[in-house]
């Protein structure tokens, strides 16, 4: 992370794929009431080159990542 909020990485020559990892920011969010409440936000894109990686190989990878970051305090 350089300070940015996001960004679009570039594949480095040589590899399949690349995750881009942002700033946390804190959003107003809904809980599971309907209220408005403060959550920490995590920007996160990749890239991966299709002609290695189909789309869906990709998708499940991305969901893995997010599944770990929610659950960050209980690892």
């Amino acid at each position: 992370n350089i300070g940015g909020l996001f960004a679009t990485p570039i594949i480095p020559p040589g590899q399949v794929g690349i995750l881009g990892v942002g700033r946390i920011v804190r959003r107003p969010t809904y809980d599971a009431h309907g209220q408005i409440v403060p959550a920490d936000m995590l920007y996160l894109s990749y890239s991966f080159d299709h002609r290695v990686l189909d789309g869906a190989s990709a998708d499940w990878f991305a969901a893995e990542i997010v599944k770990l970051l929610e659950r960050w305090e209980k690892h």
